[in-house]
């Protein structure tokens, strides 16, 4: 049990999409000092609407990470979820309204953000990685370029060619205050679960933040994804994962991968399957080159399946974290 007057170790996890707000629900549980670091590059969807319109940055994966962290039940917590499903607000998302609203009155960003932690009496803080206007682009082993985060995997799949590298437009974006001092703080620095190229790596290319995980003291941890994406990493290993993230981050700076080794049965897999994805179990190869390279693979039955979605164990997952503390 963890004593009452303890907030709890400094955890920062640093992403986006819906794998990091799985997570986030479970590590609220272990502390009160966790940062979500979140990143801003995304352009479809309701946010995309949102950003092409009122020149904000998109507020999705924000939205996503405050409502997972939040203390507030009930008819509020609903009520931001609520997603209109008709007229001209269809597929658009009430929290991403609360969000835009506040960035409108506050006429920043960050501070619209942090009015709805208030707002919702969140458990710790999400910060946008950079408070910039960023494009996500891709080059293709192919040599073509690719502009917009939402456009890079469809035209992987198009054209046949899988992702070369990623990068920013502008380059070097200037990091938020706030992101730099919680990875520096952290007494554990968490990089995933996520869509490798496009919701976890554009965090490593925003300027200071890969300098500041390497110098951080906290143990470095990578959650690798259970299931392949198609058009970003057909194919993947867990190795794949950790090769690619420390091309960005160098060598030597991951400690720990955290991987699910439980086989997931077949009715399950099949919608995925259809799509071209794949389960990721380690294997062997991935044993020998963690090992190599003196990385710790921290692997159990780390799924969970929910109405027909294959997530993480968000519970389980806080508990590993917490016992590396305790080690």
């Amino acid at each position: 049990m963890i004593n009452e007057n303890y907030a709890g170790p400094r955890i920062a996890v640093i992403g986006g999409g819906t794998g990091l707000s799985v997570i986030l629900r479970g590590m609220k549980r272990i502390t009160d000092q966790l940062t979500a670091i979140v990143t801003v590059a995304d352009d479809g969807g309701g946010s995309g609407v949102l950003r092409e319109d009122l020149g904000m940055l998109p507020p999705g994966d924000i939205r996503s990470c405050i409502l997972a962290m939040a203390d507030e039940e009930g008819l509020m917590l609903e009520l931001l979820k609520y997603r209109f499903t008709e007229g001209m607000l269809e597929g658009q998302s009430f929290g991403n309204l609360l969000i835009a609203a506040l960035n409108g009155i506050c006429g920043n960003f960050e501070e619209a953000v942090a009015k709805t932690h208030e707002i919702l009496r969140v458990r710790g803080q999400v910060l946008p990685v950079t408070g910039t206007d960023i494009r996500l682009g891709a080059k293709l082993e192919n040599g073509a370029l690719v502009f917009g985060e939402s456009q890079i995997q469809p035209e992987v799949l198009r054209q046949g060619s899988p992702i070369q590298k990623v990068f920013l437009i502008p380059e070097n974006p200037t990091a938020t205050k706030g992101a730099i001092e919680a990875i520096h703080n952290a007494d554990i620095l968490v990089m995933g679960p996520g869509s490798l190229f496009t919701s976890i790596i554009p965090n490593f290319l925003v300027e200071g933040v890969a300098d500041a995980i390497r110098q951080a003291s906290g143990r470095k941890i990578l959650i690798c994804n259970m299931m392949t994406q198609p058009g970003e990493t057909d194919h993947f290993t867990v190795w794949d994962h950790v090769e690619k993230a420390s091309r960005y981050l160098g060598d030597g700076v991951i400690e720990y991968v955290i991987a699910n080794n439980t086989v997931i049965d077949e009715e399950t897999l099949k919608p995925y399957s259809e799509d071209g994805a794949e389960q990721i179990i380690p294997t062997a190869e991935d044993r020998f080159r963690l090992k190599e390279f003196g990385i710790s693979l921290i692997e159990n039955n780390f799924a969970e399946v929910k109405k027909g979605y294959i997530r993480h164990d968000a519970d389980r997952i806080a508990s590993v974290l917490y016992s590396l503390l305790s080690d």
